[in-house]
């Protein structure tokens, strides 16, 4: 695999990540918005969570610029 293909698939595992983590909140809205406690716990776990994975996705992303920099300026 190349390079961008390995970055695609990463993003791609991230977005398919918060796709669930999305659904299972849905699932338990029901039971948890019953509490305040429970819906605090639900929307700050989902957000939580969610956020990991975009920082994640993120440094990957910076990685991957930083190092087509390096191999630009390799080049010249």
């Amino acid at each position: 695999m190349t390079k961008s293909s390995l970055h695609l698939l990463k993003g791609t595992g991230y977005l398919i990540s918060t796709v669930s983590v999305i659904l299972l909140a849905t699932v338990s809205w029901d039971s948890a918005s019953k509490s305040p406690l429970l819906t605090a716990c639900l929307l700050g776990g989902a957000a939580t969570s969610i956020i990991g994975m975009f920082c994640r996705w993120l440094s990957y992303e910076i990685e991957k610029r930083q190092e087509e920099r390096r191999e630009s300026q390799q080049a010249r």
